[in-house]
């Protein structure tokens, strides 16, 4: 299971302090000169409208951003040599297109969108859901044609990612 954190401050030492985003009580001082230079670098030029950027360790290997971008939240990942791995930003279910749209009706009839994201590697676009009728919940992977290419039920939170 990754460790995740979240920049929870800045303070007068010049640190950030991460918050482990699954045990609030567990805060690592991180100082600002830390982040590789080459990972700022990279999101400022892949994207120069961020704003309201907070930084968090994703793993040993991994920096995240989360930020704000015309007007949505996103998130960005890097390697620790400034190489974009994928960014994520949620969309309405009106920003789904029609071939994503007909693929989730007819695999997933009775479903309920409770999370929408468009996420990008250098692979290409997918639009990821979280969906869910009753008790069972699903994490469900579309391709922009319409192609499923990801379903498999959803974790709960505090039980990590495989």
């Amino acid at each position: 299971m990754k460790k995740q954190y979240t920049v929870d401050e800045i303070n007068d030492k010049r640190t950030a302090v991460l918050v482990d985003r699954e045990d609030e009580s567990i805060k690592i001082d991180i100082p600002l000169k830390d982040i590789p230079v080459k990972v700022k670098t990279a999101f400022e030029q892949k994207f120069p409208g961020a704003q309201n950027v907070k930084w968090g360790k994703e793993n040993s290997t991994e920096w995240e951003a989360e930020f704000k971008m015309n007007a949505k939240n996103f998130s960005a990942n890097y390697t620790v040599d400034g190489k974009w791995m994928e960014s994520e930003y949620e969309i309405s279910a009106n920003e789904i297109p029609v071939a994503v749209t007909t693929t989730l009706g007819k695999e997933f009839p009775g479903y309920k969108l409770l999370v929408s994201e468009v996420s990008e590697t250098a692979k290409g676009k997918v639009y990821e859901f979280e969906i869910k009728t009753g008790n069972t919940k699903k994490e469900v992977a579309v391709n922009p044609d319409g192609t499923l290419v990801k379903k498999g039920n959803s974790k709960e939170k505090g039980e990590g990612k495989d």
